[in-house]
């Protein structure tokens, strides 16, 4: 099977170029080739290929804020133009997207059917792209995610590791509860999806995120505890610590249909965190 990958540097490209599986071979486009500014130029880049998955997005959250215009281009409209070529092409497309197209509400988990509410501008910018890749024809998967971590690029771990090496105590946000998601089981879960999708399984709308669900709080406790790091974690309400951009109090997403439908189950984050710990030390 050969791949189209959008994204090099990211954290989910990143893993999914360590991780191809014997028989799988993969194309991985940069900002130097797959400018996401420039829609028309990335879907050109389509050919040659069994199935594209587009892991390169717009991420910076608050910056979104102020540019939502950009935002909407890289996280709309690009890849819009990838599935409609796709489309035209009869190949594949898989997406990644998040739990921001939501509004946080509640304390269920939210399921793929859902009505959506992004918070922001860079969910709404999102779930333009989530409803352009529908409409375009393209037998797609729509993958959203939650708390994406690794030992590389910038994230939580990496910041948590990073303050708690130098002080006695932290703040961290007790309201906002999700499954933090190790971008090597998102990874893994886009290869399993898009060999079966080359073979002809249906896509759709599917939700993969980490268990159990917890707080930004707990999870700093973990990292802490694993890390063998004495840094104390103080809870604290969102409206403490007040941001650009406003984050979702609910990001449990319910992924029973994505188990369903691929036989992938939710990673334990406890494990992921053990393995980006070990290679961070190393």
């Amino acid at each position: 099977m050969r791949l189209l990958v959008f994204g090099q540097s990211g954290q989910v490209a990143t893993e999914l170029a360590r991780r191809l599986p014997a028989g799988v071979s993969a194309v991985f486009l940069g900002r130097d080739r797959a400018d996401l500014m420039d829609p028309a130029a990335c879907a050109a880049q389509i050919q040659g290929c069994d199935a594209v998955i587009n892991a390169a997005a717009w991420t910076a959250v608050d910056a979104a804020e102020a540019e939502e215009a950009a935002a909407k281009v890289v996280n709309g409209q690009a890849p819009t133009a990838m599935a409609e070529r796709c489309a035209a092409l009869g190949l594949p497309f898989l997406h990644l997207s998040t739990d921001y197209v939501f509004d946080g509400s509640g304390l269920r988990a939210f399921q793929p059917q859902d009505p959506t509410g992004p918070l922001g501008a860079y969910g709404r910018s999102k779930l333009v792209g989530e409803i352009g890749v529908r409409d375009s024809g393209a037998r797609h998967l729509i993958l959203r995610t939650s708390w994406v971590v690794s030992a590389h690029g910038a994230n939580f771990v990496k910041t948590m590791l990073r303050l708690g090496a130098s002080r006695e105590s932290l703040n961290v946000v007790a309201d906002q509860i999700g499954g933090p998601t190790p971008a090597a089981a998102i990874a893994d879960a886009l290869l399993v999806a898009a060999k079966a999708m080359a073979d002809g399984a249906a896509g759709g709308t599917h939700h993969f995120a980490g268990a159990p669900d917890r707080s930004w709080a707990d999870f700093a406790r973990e990292i802490m505890a694993q890390a063998g790091l004495a840094c104390r974690i103080e809870d604290i309400p969102t409206s403490a610590y007040p941001t650009p951009a406003r984050r979702p109090a609910n990001s449990r997403l319910d992924c029973t249909g994505f188990t369903e439908a691929f036989g992938i189950r939710r990673p334990d984050w406890r494990a992921g965190l053990t393995e980006i710990l070990r290679e961070l030390n190393a």
